[in-house]
């Protein structure tokens, strides 16, 4: 008897907060990400009296480090389509935005950041250029990316299991793609900042190793069931969502990680603070 096909899930941005998994997708990817992101916005030298914004702000723990550096005399507004999990603090607005749909003032902010938010919008470079214009001059943006194009395994049970995590991997890839985005663009980001007019192009390759209970394999392995209708509709079956997440859970299983790209670039001209 053949059997029943997954509905396709709406393409779309695949990690919505508005599901029971978005509490756990942030914390994951704070700690995971934030010893990368936060280090690079403090070489910025962010402080007091700095205006910032961070779009895409999901869980709002970067958000809430950049306002604890910005008083007295600073703000930080961040946004979000769903800005639900993010709690409020001193120095912190809060508020719903459409990055694609809705407005940024021009010439407004000292430094803005984006992290793992345009490589999912199709119209990323339009949204680029809106981020761009709401940077001051002298202003600072940060894009933190992935590009997933080499994340190989590197100790399993067997060539099987090697095979059923690359295909889980591929699967995840496959479903950004439907979902209109683009998990190699992490790569592409500095030419981007470039084309866009910013200066002062600078760009740090991050890597890590993923093994059990690293913030960065719990992740992968969130994902089995934050993104498992997407991950059926590219072809796996429940048996192999099990498997790899038994494989992922094996305290001898090793793997690269993607790479995530921390680019910023500079808008030109006098810093106005």
């Amino acid at each position: 008897m053949p059997q029943p096909t997954a509905t396709p899930p709406a393409p779309g941005y695949v990690f919505d907060n508005a599901t029971e998994h978005s509490t756990e997708q942030h914390r994951c990817l704070a700690a995971a990400y934030d010893p990368v992101t936060l280090p690079r916005l403090a070489a910025t030298g962010v402080g007091p009296g700095w205006q910032c914004l961070e779009v895409g702000a999901g869980g709002g723990s970067v958000a809430r480090w950049l306002a604890g550096r910005v008083g007295p005399g600073g703000s930080v507004l961040a946004t979000d389509v769903d800005p639900r999990h993010i709690s409020p603090a001193p120095n912190l607005e809060v508020r719903a935005h459409d990055l694609v749909r809705d407005p940024l003032p021009h010439n407004r902010y000292d430094l803005v950041v984006a992290r793992l938010v345009l490589q999912h919008l199709p119209e990323r470079r339009a949204v680029l250029g809106k981020l761009v214009r709401a940077l001051r001059p002298g202003g600072v943006l940060q894009i933190d990316e992935f590009d997933t194009s080499y994340e190989p395994p590197l100790l399993a049970p067997g060539p099987e299991a090697e095979q059923l995590y690359t295909a889980f991997l591929e699967a995840k890839s496959a479903a950004m793609r439907a979902g209109g985005g683009d998990p190699h663009w992490g790569r592409r980001v500095p030419a981007e900042l470039r084309s866009a007019g910013l200066a002062d192009i600078d760009v740090r390759p991050y890597v890590d190793v993923r093994h059990a209970g690293s913030p960065n394999l719990q992740l992968q392995l969130h994902h089995v069931q934050h993104l498992r209708e997407r991950l059926l509709a590219q072809g796996l079956t429940p048996r192999q969502l099990d498997r790899v997440g038994e494989l992922m859970r094996n305290p001898d299983f090793r793997a690269t990680s993607s790479v995530l790209y921390s680019t910023q670039g500079r808008r030109p001209g006098r810093v106005e603070r």
